[in-house]
């Protein structure tokens, strides 16, 4: 599927920010299911400084800087990606062997995918989210099988309410609540799997604006969304695959899907970070859509 993406950000300042510098993972990847054909990134005002570099897990990532007052900031990211279905996954491993195996045994062989079982800043390893998440973990039961179960429970026992949470909501307060938005659920998923001792990263992304015909349209599609992906081991030490799940949705993440970074959490792939001298009080505005392209490039 060829689909065209824009993302829009405005903040409107009082008073207005002296100098600014801004952090932004707003380019698609590109990966076995997506290939990124154009990428346009726009900023007003023009800044001072403006590179792109890739962070450590791989995401491109664009740092500005901006040295003239400004009362407002637009940043528009334009980018024509190619996206297909994800490959079948037919691994059958048990999520406590899996478990077993990403333990740390002295001489044992390094897998990277086991960086994403720690805690990370908005995700701690607690036993409330292995009280939750343990009836889809019985043992013995596949790895995918368990974690999809995991995620259709999530799907059904959280609200999606957009007023209830914001970016900063602890993982354990939104479980509490029951109650949040993609980033929470996402959260909430991956405060399970890493305390039951399974590596899980976060996933940034966008959705197909407007579905086929006669098919649903998907929560979070107006915005950015994210979702889960976790770590299934191959046979043999340091194989393996990542298979993206969808708690907001109850859905594995198709071609309809459009993957901007992963990372620990939100904290390291979060649209636009940055530090404003000025600026006290301020608004903003995002704007998403994702449509079909034909082929020309944005």
């Amino acid at each position: 599927m060829l689909l065209h993406v824009l993302h829009e950000t405005a903040y409107d300042y009082a008073p207005a920010v002296r100098t600014a510098q801004h952090m932004a993972h707003l380019k698609p990847a590109n990966n076995a299911r997506q290939q990124l054909l154009n990428h346009r990134l726009t900023i007003d005002p023009l800044p001072a400084q403006q590179m792109e570099t890739i962070d450590v897990y791989g995401n491109t990532r664009a740092f500005f800087s901006l040295q003239v007052m400004h009362d407002g900031l637009r940043v528009q990211s334009e980018s024509l990606v190619s996206t297909s279905a994800p490959p079948a996954i037919t691994t059958s491993l048990a999520w406590d062997a899996v478990r077993e195996r990403m333990r740390y045994h002295r001489g044992s062989h390094y897998d990277p995918a086991a960086e994403f079982g720690f805690a990370s800043p908005y995700v701690p390893r607690d036993p409330a989210f292995v009280d939750y998440a343990q009836a889809c973990f019985e043992p013995g039961r596949p790895l995918l099988e368990a974690a999809t179960d995991l995620m259709g429970r999530i799907h059904a026992d959280f609200e999606y309410e957009t007023t209830a949470t914001d970016v900063n909501t602890p993982a354990l307060e939104a479980l509490a609540l029951r109650k949040g938005v993609c980033q929470d659920l996402a959260h909430v998923m991956l405060g399970c799997l890493r305390s039951l001792g399974l590596p899980a990263r976060y996933v940034s992304g966008y959705l197909l604006t407007e579905p086929p015909p006669g098919m649903p349209r998907l929560v979070g599609s107006d915005a950015s969304h994210a979702w889960v992906s976790v770590w299934l081991p191959g046979a043999e030490a340091g194989q393996g695959t990542w298979a993206d799940l969808d708690p907001t949705n109850d859905r594995t993440p198709g071609e309809d899907y459009v993957t901007l970074a992963t990372g620990r959490d939100f904290s390291d792939v979060s649209p636009i970070r940055g530090v404003i001298h000025g600026g006290t009080h301020h608004s903003l505005r995002v704007a998403v859509t994702v449509t079909p392209a034909e082929s020309d490039a944005p």
